[in-house]
């Protein structure tokens, strides 16, 4: 172990580097200044400078989201630091690994109201899965190792480190490698066999089980096991929004994605199910509806790498706690074992009524009476047209949920997209971390145009670094999605809900003058031509003014607050359960 004498400063930058991050998204100020000096010669971490601190934080997220690693944001003291309070909540309801480093004011200052003072880590409390104020040089390199490991191990997560400015101008003898001190984090990957084995006993008794998958099973890369799983039980499989790839959408035992807008045969498969084998999955209530009308006949095998998930919200038959990938790996080899010993489930009759839903309630839209152009048509085209090997960022609406439908995802991390948190604002500078991530991959941002007014000055940020992603705005001048419950809940009075964005602003110049080429499209016939234009560019971003329909309403549709068998498949159209066809 060698001592080199160096800044506070300089010893945050080397332990960034030495941790192997090599792309930070952030914005100067006064407190984290000091760590800005040293940043300017570092030759291993590429620093992209955003517009506003919340673009940061979802850029970070983005890039955790396709590399895997660990995202990386910085902001300075008070707004700086505030202004990253929503990325932080976003990716602690989406488990996305994510450091957050903020600067503070000097030590003596600290609980004096100074200027720009924000405490910051009681702030974030409840939205990280662990924060650190430092006021020592000494500590700083421990504590990005620290806060590293934590970020990325176990249920993954957002950590802040907020770093007194006294502490990045002080002078000391660094040290590397620096040893952690994490006595009380030891988070558990190895299910319990027993469990596992009575959760395979479970599936080959039971008559209709449903696998119902959630995002940490893509946290955890956990797909190839799924599939093998699948196949060897001939289980139905539902993904959950956030699950989206973890199984192709084209795989015959796909039932689609259930919850609030899942499709008929997903929520069907739930509800009728007498066995769910949730995996990586959290019992969101967009998922369940009315908790207590939720697969009322159904046992429940839970396996989380997170013990706080289990029978938070569904009481769990079998608890399993453990990593993904393990759990179902080691699931595939006690079904294995239950049918080498001639026990083996005989699921005909639930697939009979599984296909007869799937083939009587596909997922559709109908197309404007005037003419117009729908969003599901844009947004079905799009992704025909960019294909699997694409990524989707979408924000947060009916967009979301079209894409979500429309889109045909056969890969893991395809889709991105803000799920518990509901964030909008967040497509475009994910999909900005997400082309920084992936630079030889393209990227679409699937926008509303409510959602693209929140964050889309990062196109500025996007055009001066070079990261051509492309963005579809799907504007239909509403906040569509609330407009569609003030449509169905509040006898159509619309408040508050019309942006008049058809108008204003004009998205074409404002796309021009950000420095990007701007599209507009309002007929479907010239569709795929626009969408051709926009793949054609790829040296600077792109954005195309899609003018949608005002009242294309998602379908199907669980009411909030009501059981998952109230699903309608249009407005005052319900599914007959029992017959299917």
């Amino acid at each position: 172990m060698t001592t080199e004498q160096m800044t506070g400063a300089q010893a945050l930058v080397r332990a960034l580097e030495n941790v192997g991050v090599d792309t930070v998204f952030g914005i100067p100020g006064g407190a984290i200044l000091p760590a800005y000096d040293p940043l300017f010669d570092s030759r291993k971490i590429r620093h992209i400078l955003v517009r506003h601190e919340q673009g940061a934080g979802h850029a970070a997220q983005g890039y955790a989201a396709v590399t895997g690693k660990v995202g990386v944001c910085m902001a300075t003291s008070g707004p700086g630091a505030t202004n990253l309070v929503t990325p932080i909540s976003d990716a602690y309801m989406d488990s996305t690994p994510m450091v957050a480093i903020t600067g503070q004011v000097a030590t003596s200052l600290i609980g004096t109201d100074g200027f720009q003072e924000a405490d910051i880590s009681g702030i974030t409390m409840p939205i990280t899965k662990h924060n650190f104020l430092v006021t020592n040089a000494e500590d700083i390199a421990r504590t990005i190792v620290e806060a590293f490991h934590i970020a990325s191990t176990g249920r993954p997560g957002p950590v802040l480190v907020d770093i007194a400015k006294d502490a990045l101008q002080a002078t000391f003898g660094f040290e590397w490698p620096v040893q952690m001190r994490l006595p009380g984090y030891r988070p558990v990957t190895r299910p319990h066999s027993k469990q596992v084995r009575e959760a395979a006993r479970l599936i080959v008794e039971a008559e209709r089980p449903v696998l119902y998958v959630g995002g940490g099973v893509l946290k955890a890369n956990a797909a190839a096991e799924l599939k093998v799983l699948a196949e060897l039980t001939g289980a139905p499989v539902v993904t959950t929004l956030m699950a989206k790839g973890a199984l192709p959408d084209s795989h015959p035992l796909h039932m689609g994605m259930p919850g609030m807008h899942g499709s008929v045969g997903a929520v069907g498969a739930l509800q009728r199910s007498d066995l769910l084998v949730a995996l990586g999955a959290r019992f969101d209530d967009r998922v369940t509806g009315k908790l207590d009308g939720f697969a009322p006949g159904a046992k429940v095998v839970h396996a989380d790498i997170d013990p706080a998930e289990i029978s938070k919200n569904r009481h769990a038959d079998v608890p399993i706690v453990g990593d993904a990938r393990e759990v179902i790996a080691d699931l595939v080899v006690a079904v294995q074992a239950e049918h080498d010993a001639g026990r083996r489930g005989d699921y005909s009759t639930w697939w009979r009524q599984l296909e007869a839903w799937r083939r009587t309630y596909p997922l559709g839209y109908d197309l404007p009476e005037d003419g117009g152009l729908s969003p599901q048509f844009v947004i079905e085209r799009i992704g025909q047209l960019a294909g699997p090997d694409a990524y989707y960022v979408a924000g947060v609406g009916q967009h979301q949920m079209w894409a979500a439908q429309f889109i045909k995802y056969e890969r893991p991390g395809a889709f991105l997209n803000s799920g518990g948190a509901g964030t909008m604002g967040f497509s475009v500078p994910a999909a900005m971390g997400a082309k920084v991530g992936r630079p030889d991959s393209a990227v679409w941002s699937i926008d509303g145009d409510g959602c693209f007014q929140m964050t889309n000055q990062e196109l500025a940020t996007c055009a001066i670094e070079g990261i051509p992603i492309k963005v579809a705005v799907i504007n239909n001048g509403n906040l569509g999605m609330v407009r569609q419950w003030q449509t169905l809940f509040y006898d159509g009075r619309y408040s508050n809900t019309n942006l008049h964005s058809k108008r204003i602003p004009d998205f074409v110049k404002l796309a021009e003058a950000y420095g990007c080429i701007g599209l507009r499209c309002e007929r479907p016939e010239d569709v795929d031509a626009v969408i051709a234009k926009a793949m054609e560019i790829n040296d600077v971003p792109v954005v195309i003014d899609f003018v949608v329909h005002q009242d294309a309403m998602v379908w199907p549709m669980v009411a909030a607050g009501t059981a998952n068998d109230d699903i309608k498949i249009a407005r005052d159209m319900a599914p007959d359960w029992e017959n299917g066809d």
